[in-house]
């Protein structure tokens, strides 16, 4: 079931807080009346954060696109009868970077101990700079930075951009997220861990909406394609 109906009834306000919460209760324009935090859906604040730092991403260039615009609808794909509700919030958060940091923080923190799905979140702000076929230095910078706030280290900011832009995506170790010399059993422990965290059921599991699912499975493919081929390298004569 979509998630979306929910943000137009204005839970995400009050269910999120901080800065989302503020945003989308201006857009909501209303309370509701179950106010209880622990209801909260965790796909709602998921969806939330995702609208609060795609629009602030696609304007890391100084300007957003059409292309990143429909990068946001393809990847969410929005019902007819909640574009306009999304849309106003989009808009509201688009309209500078500023206090991308805050967002970002309060995000962390609402996932603190869960980097699968603070990843899934950076795979969803990639798109939206991928729309353009070009990773734009402030992009780059705005990306590292709330990677940063998110708690990745550098060489794990570098696995995750290089599912989504060359040339580090044809490099298999580092799509593995591995040194070249690590061991083979090195090699298979982050594999299978790749591959956990990023199986469809695995997300659907931590309450990804359904709407993003095929980010990962893509990004799958490619962990997949990574292993095959340092394997294929490594018993090859």
């Amino acid at each position: 079931m979509s998630i979306w109906g929910k943000i137009g009834g204005g839970a995400a306000g009050l269910l999120v807080g901080g800065p989302i919460g503020a945003a989308v209760g201006a857009v909501a324009g209303h309370f509701l009346i179950d106010r209880d935090p622990s209801a909260a859906d965790p796909g709602v604040a998921f969806t939330i954060a995702m609208i609060a730092l795609s629009a602030k991403m696609a304007k890391a260039d100084g300007i957003v696109t059409d292309e990143e615009i429909e990068a946001f609808d393809r990847v969410f794909r929005v019902p007819p009868g909640e574009q306009a509700s999304v849309r106003r919030f989009f808009d509201l958060a688009r309209q500078d970077t500023a206090g991308y940091e805050i967002y970002a923080g309060q995000i962390a923190r609402l996932y603190a101990g869960k980097p699968a799905i603070l990843e899934d979140i950076l795979d969803g702000l990639f798109e939206i700079a991928a729309a353009d076929g070009v990773l734009h230095p402030n992009e780059n910078a705005f990306l590292e930075r709330v990677a940063d706030i998110f708690g990745f280290a550098p060489g794990e900011y570098r696995r995750i951009r290089a599912s989504h832009f060359p040339p580090d995506a044809a490099d298999p170790y580092v799509v593995l997220g591995v040194d070249y010399d690590a061991t083979d059993e090195e090699i298979k422990r982050s594999y299978y861990r790749l591959v956990r965290e990023n199986h469809p059921d695995s997300l659907m599991a931590r309450g990804v909406p359904p709407e993003f699912i095929k980010l990962a499975t893509d990004k799958l493919a490619a962990i997949n394609g990574a292993y095959e081929k340092i394997v294929a390298e490594r018993v090859a004569p």
